[in-house]
């Protein structure tokens, strides 16, 4: 595979990988020491992440093994990558279930840079919100935490199964479908599994889905998979619409309601104003900005997107919306994990 750093220092702000990757907002990347999940105010670590990214149209056409870890501090540390594809041949020729090896060379920084949001502001997004205690708090305890920017299909997945469930059991519950159903990726002393295909899942049963600790949500997982396998939707046909139009695309899918549909367009599809209206977000509100409160959900996001994102630098050409609150998906993720790892 191919390897490389990316100097931390270069970047627009500081970045953290562990709390990136361990802070509930992505559960597709695997920790190689197999202890993530295991600490709720994960920050600061430097053990190596790994996953197997889907063919993705700009990055890679094949499926590719993406390595990081991050050495040294928030602000002057190195982020070490090692990257390769698995090659066309060799996976088409191989049987289902044979682990191919990635030897094929990728651009590993482009990758991460991609995945990781390495190109954000971070430092203007810092500036437009310390005015605010809660925000300058949750700051101040886990400087570079980025957002991720996940592939849609499992993005969709992943949060149809977070509902009622703490962030460990859904890593678990995603490491299941993976090991149960994802092609097999050769890494020499151990074996990787790709996010399962809609396909591989829209032929689950649901008793077998149960099997795997999805309870009720395996019907979901199930039909939703079958609509993108079936070609009725996909989940990236919501991108390139105003956000809350957006928003309402993503609720065909079964199972995804309007809090689950903010997460797959937060975390996966670039709408960056985005407010996933979780317990914590609630709780927040209630607590802190209570004259947002808006009787429903709409009005509720309305009025925290407009809160929250009323000073940020503007993003032109956000998918037919630009202006202040286009940023405030950052701001409601460094809430959640504050305010769930005991943050006042």
């Amino acid at each position: 595979m191919e390897t490389g750093r990316i100097d931390v220092s270069s970047l627009d702000g500081p970045f953290d990988l562990q709390s990136t990757l361990e802070s509930g907002q992505t559960y597709l990347w695997e920790r190689a020491d197999g202890d993530g999940y295991t600490e709720s105010a994960a920050h600061g670590g430097d053990a190596w992440y790994e996953t197997v990214l889907p063919p993705t149209p700009g990055l890679t056409d094949r499926p590719t093994v993406v390595r990081a870890r991050q050495r040294g501090g928030v602000d002057e540390g190195v982020i070490e990558w090692e990257a390769g594809a698995v090659p066309e041949d060799a996976a088409d020729a191989a049987p289902a279930d044979a682990p191919v090896a990635p030897t094929e060379p990728v651009d590993g920084e482009a990758i991460l840079t991609h995945l990781l949001r390495l190109d954000d502001d971070l430092a203007a997004i810092y500036d437009a919100l310390e005015d605010l205690p809660l925000l300058s708090r949750a700051f101040e305890r886990y400087p570079g935490m980025r957002l991720p920017r996940d592939p849609p299909f499992p993005c969709l997945i992943t949060f149809i199964c977070s509902a009622q469930m703490r962030v460990g059991r859904i890593f678990g519950m995603q490491s299941a479908l993976r090991e149960a159903y994802g092609t097999p990726v050769d890494l020499g002393d151990r074996t990787l599994h790709a996010y399962p295909t809609p396909e591989a899942l829209a032929a689950a049963t649901e008793e077998e889905l149960r099997e795997l600790s999805l309870g009720y949500r395996a019907p979901y997982v199930q039909r939703t998979a079958a609509m993108v396998a079936d070609g009725e939707a996909r989940p990236e046909d919501a991108r390139g619409r105003p956000y809350e139009e957006a928003r309402d695309a993503m609720t065909q899918f079964v199972g995804v309601g309007d809090k689950v549909a903010d997460c797959v367009l937060l975390f996966s599809l670039g709408y960056l104003q985005a407010i996933p209206l979780d317990t914590w977000i609630q709780t927040a509100i209630g607590d802190y900005f209570p004259d947002c409160e808006g009787g429903n959900y709409t009005e509720t996001s309305r009025s925290i997107r407009q809160r929250l994102g009323a000073d940020l630098p503007e993003r032109g050409d956000v998918f037919g919306e630009s202006g202040a609150d286009a940023y405030a998906g950052y701001a409601q993720t460094y809430v959640f994990h504050h305010l769930r790892t005991d943050g006042d």
